[in-house]
Parts: C-alpha cells; structure tokens; sequence
C-alpha cells in the first residue's frame, strides 16, 4: 500500500513556536501587519506545498493561490478561536482553497474528459529533464487531477471517501475508483524510473 511511502506530512510545530504562533495571529487578528507578515513568512511555504500537491498548480498559479489562501487568514483571523494550533488551521484554509481551485476546473473540459481518457492531464515525466529523476512527489504532480486530489486527501489528508465526494463532488465509488487509479498509476511511473 502506498500509504505508508507518502511523506508529506508538515514538520511538527515545537510547542514554543506554536505559543508564537497564537501571539502573532492574536495581534494580527486585531489589525497589526507586521504580526501577519511574520505569520505568512514562517507558513508560506506549508500552504504552498499543500496546494501544489492538491492542485498541480505551479509557478504563478501556485503562487496566487497561496496568496489567495493568506487573504482567507487575514479575512478569518477574528474568528479564529485559537483552540486549535494556528497551523493546522492554515492547513484546512489551504486545502479549501486548493478544493475550491479544483471545483471550478470541474466543469472544464478538462477535468470531464480526463475519467475516459488519461493522456488530457497527464505529465509526461521526461519532460522534467533526465537530471532531475523522478521522486514521490514529482510522481504524484504527473497524476490527472481527480486522482492526485483524491489520492493526497485519502493517503496524506486522511480524509475519508464520504469527506472526498462529498469536497469533490462526485460518488463515493468514483471516490474509491479514483483511489485506485491514482495508485496503479503511481505504482507505475515508480516502477518505471527505478
């Protein structure tokens, strides 16, 4: 099972910086800058891995979309109820984002074509030039979308199917069927630049 070989999972937050953390955005939440800047500093880069391995956005879609996220922050943060760490809540805030991305490229022809054909969305790996090899998660960027998305919600996330199709807005045995895709897939192109 590939569960146990994806390593996406953010490094732990020492309890001193989660303390920080809830100070920052205690005065960012009433309005100071600065506190937010220094927030958005140390947690950009989470919340841009966690919507490049969503969403397959790179470059400048990417980058928009992490921006997009820490506006939702800077808008939420006086409902914040600081009862959970700050960093898992700007996880969830960029995981919405990436769903939100995915759910307005549903209706695409894109996102429709690519169930009955794997080629629209794949990514040919060799295109990433022979230097740099292929990884777990240049692997998992070449997926189609529903299934990179499914598979990072599932196997990274934990996320359950009910949670998926209902995020996704498909059944919960496209859910599974995607799942299952997103691995043999994987498996494959794993196999294959071994």
């Amino acid at each position: 099972m590939l569960t146990s070989a994806v390593t996406f999972a953010t490094d732990p937050i020492a309890p001193d910086a989660a303390d920080a953390d809830l100070d920052q955005a205690r005065a960012a939440a009433s309005g100071d800058t600065r506190a937010f800047e220094a927030l958005y500093r140390k947690h950009a880069g989470r919340v841009h891995g966690v919507i490049v391995r969503l969403v397959g956005a790179h470059g400048a879609r990417a980058e928009d979309l992490t921006q997009e996220t820490f506006v939702r922050v800077w808008r939420a943060l006086p409902e914040f109820r600081f009862e959970s760490a700050l960093s898992t809540w700007l996880h969830k805030m960029a995981v919405n984002t990436a769903l939100m991305e995915l759910r307005s490229r549903r209706s695409g022809p894109r996102w429709e074509d690519e169930a009955d054909n794997d080629d629209i969305a794949m990514v040919d790996p060799r295109a990433h030039g022979p230097a740099l090899g292929m990884d777990l998660e240049r692997a998992v960027a070449t997926l189609p979308p529903r299934a990179r998305a499914v598979l990072v919600l599932h196997d990274v996330e934990g996320w359950k199917h009910e949670e998926i199709s209902v995020s996704l807005g498909m059944a919960i045995g496209s859910s599974k069927a995607q799942l299952h895709r997103a691995r043999q897939l994987l498996r494959t192109r794993l196999e294959a630049h071994q």
